[in-house]
């Protein structure tokens, strides 16, 4: 079984991922995941359906960066609210009080056009937020080949047992198996941590036949006391892997790319400008690897690196990335720790360590200027100076905020610029130069799902986070016309919300 891989532990140290995106500690998705499935086997579930229990809880947040972008526009810190709504009863005028005193908070005289976009997105914009979650959770575990049990858990993890809440108004039996018990193991967790198993017991009893399922509720209320009272005392990274339904899943190692491809997505989504980034980066750092002459298998691992190196962005308040002035020293101490939190997520898993370092150093400058760590030169490997070098290419050829993209010539002369200053290792900055010269062939034919070429113009806008307004403007069309192009759109790619529209292009390479 050498050339194969036990899913669950590149899994479990990646959905620290999710648990940064949700503004909650680093270990909430795994104590999650052994708690629902210690709750799935003590309510008599045959290991198949314990199965879809576990993997649902380990990735019940998989879509949590899809609404960041809209999340960011009408809050403001996109982290901070998730936080807040995660545990919060949203049905009940506390808790909807409780999200409203969070519209804007920290952006001064700018809270009131905050408040404004919330009371004009209303139920609708909470639903749409909702949808994207689980229309991109249930195609990330798609493509991680996850099966049908787990795609409806994470399409259902939004929903209430009583419907008064949840992005599709599904109830009682038709919500999924996995997401009923993931949903209250994910909850218990929160509680648990905040207040001890009394205020876990005591939220889950207040909240059974409403939020929850109220046989879950039930054996959660028999068999909770010892269960995270063992979870307080164990280690439980290693405690997740032993709970981990037999036989454990397997794949070839060579879907590690694939998983890796996926959470790549994951972290691109926070903000529209990062559409595509990673498998950019992983592309051209790869390409350049080959051309300084590497082994395969540093090749494999420069690729690798490039796609999981943006994960500690979701770590970061979307308002941050997308600001349009200066950042302030509090702000930037933040963008200058995302390679930390990449580094210490990939840590988690032995299967991906030689990767953590390589991908947690791609800020790291020639000279010392560069961050987290700031070492220079022979401190830093050959590889992570050509991931440092490729990041900031295609950094430069896309647009930002705060600045539009370079062409690729002229981002090809800053970078040999930069190199000559210090900044980036001269060979490895023309490696990647060299590579990103290379002409890249069209594909040929129709354009998937049956799209229009206006439709895939529409498209890009749309995933870039353009209104119909903008679409409109770009395009020299009325707004009604846009918008009859998106909802097209829409209905080709069997999506509802931008974020899911925004996955569809990234996969299929039309942005």
């Amino acid at each position: 079984m050498d050339d194969e891989l036990r899913l669950a532990e590149p899994l479990a140290a990646l959905s620290v991922t999710t648990d940064l995106g949700m503004g909650q500690d680093p270990e909430k998705a795994v104590r999650s995941c052994v708690l629902a499935t210690e709750l799935a086997r003590a309510a008599g579930l045959a290991e198949t359906q314990v199965r879809d229990v576990y993997y649902t809880a380990l990735l019940q947040h998989l879509g949590c960066t899809a609404p960041m972008h809209e999340l960011t526009h009408v809050f403001g810190d996109d982290r901070a609210v998730l936080a807040r709504a995660e545990g919060t009863d949203e049905s009940t005028l506390r808790g909807t009080l409780a999200l409203v005193a969070m519209v804007g908070r920290g952006t001064g005289v700018r809270r009131g056009r905050h408040l404004a976009r919330m009371a004009a997105a209303g139920r609708d914009g909470d639903a749409t937020i909702l949808r994207s979650v689980c229309e991109v959770g249930t195609r990330m575990a798609e493509r991680l080949h996850l099966g049908a049990g787990v795609q409806a858990g994470l399409h259902d993890s939004t929903e209430t047992w009583d419907g008064r809440a949840g992005a599709f108004g599904t109830t009682g039996d038709d919500i999924a198996l996995g997401a009923r018990f993931a949903v209250l193991a994910t909850q218990a967790v929160l509680f648990d941590r905040l207040g001890g198993p009394a205020a876990a017991l005591q939220m889950v009893r207040d909240r059974a036949g409403h939020w929850f399922d109220p046989a879950v509720a039930d054996v959660f209320a028999r068999v909770a006391p010892p269960l995270l009272h063992q979870m307080s005392e164990a280690d439980v990274w290693d405690r997740v892997l032993e709970v981990e339904p037999r036989p454990v899943k397997r794949v070839p190692s060579s879907h590690l790319d694939e998983v890796a491809s996926v959470f790549a997505d994951v972290a691109d989504l926070k903000s529209p400008f990062t559409l595509g980034h990673s498998p950019a980066v992983a592309d051209l750092a790869a390409r350049a690897a080959e051309r300084v002459g590497l082994a395969a298998g540093r090749v494999a691992v420069v690729r690798r690196a490039g796609l999981l190196h943006d994960l500690g962005r979701v770590a970061v308040s979307g308002g941050v990335w997308a600001r349009t002035r200066p950042l302030t020293a509090a702000q930037w101490e933040q963008v200058r720790l995302h390679p930390y939190y990449t580094e210490r997520i990939l840590e988690r898993s032995a299967t991906l360590a030689d990767t953590a370092r390589i991908a947690g150093m791609h800020h790291e400058r020639h000279d010392g200027s560069g961050y987290h760590r700031g070492v220079n030169r022979g401190a830093i490997p050959v590889e992570a100076r050509l991931l440092a070098a490729a990041d900031a290419f295609e950094a430069m050829t896309q647009d930002r905020p705060h600045r539009p993209a370079l062409a690729a010539d002229a981002a090809a002369r800053r970078l040999t610029t930069e190199a000559q200053s210090g900044a980036f290792e001269p060979e490895c900055a023309r490696a990647v130069i060299e590579a990103a010269g290379q002409a890249v062939p069209r594909k040929v034919g129709g354009h998937p799902a049956g799209l229009t070429d206006r439709e895939i113009e529409v498209l890009r806008l749309l995933a870039r986070g353009g209104t119909n307004r903008e679409i409109a403007a770009a395009l020299t069309i009325s707004p009604r016309t846009a918008e009859h192009h998106v909802q097209h759109i829409y209905t080709k790619l069997g999506s509802s919300t931008r974020a899911a529209a925004a996955l569809f292009a990234v996969e299929h390479g039309l942005l």
